[in-house]
């Protein structure tokens, strides 16, 4: 763990920011760097729901700006969290967000992931798959899900 970076997978949601103030305190309790990762899923079809947009590509250009910017502003917050000589690079991937998480997390070396867990129950958790809890099956590294 101490050679490896901590993994934060972030949606930009508040849960998400909590998860990521557990990941700065692994980070700076360990010496090691932090690595922001968000995914974006492709679009199932050319109807966007109802979104104005000349074209496919235009959207997909507006929410890569979107991650990109939101991504360089939390960068900048977690930078000043961290302890000296700690670092923060920052990841977006495209496809299913359990699949690219797993990837990320083998080719980045990771020590261990922090990700939020939206605490679906019922028929929602059905319904929207859980990623926390895939990741804590299916990943080869130490996984913290925060609520």
């Amino acid at each position: 763990m101490r050679t490896r970076q901590i993994l934060c997978p972030t949606d930009f949601s508040i849960t998400a920011s909590h998860a990521l103030n557990y990941a700065i305190e692994m980070a700076n309790l360990y010496g090691v760097s932090v690595r922001l990762l968000h995914v974006m899923s492709e679009p199932f079809s050319e109807h966007h729901y109802g979104l104005a947009v000349e074209a496919a590509a235009e959207l997909e250009q507006q929410i890569t700006s979107f991650a990109t910017e939101s991504l360089q502003k939390i960068q900048l917050e977690v930078q000043q969290e961290l302890n000296p000589g700690l670092t923060v690079k920052t990841v977006i991937r495209t496809g299913l967000v359990l699949k690219e998480i797993l990837a990320e997390a083998e080719l980045g070396e990771i020590g261990m992931i922090v990700i939020a867990s939206h605490g679906r129950q019922g028929i929602s958790h059905l319904l929207n798959p859980n990623i926390g809890e895939g990741l804590a099956n299916k990943a080869k590294c130490p996984v913290l899900v925060v609520k």
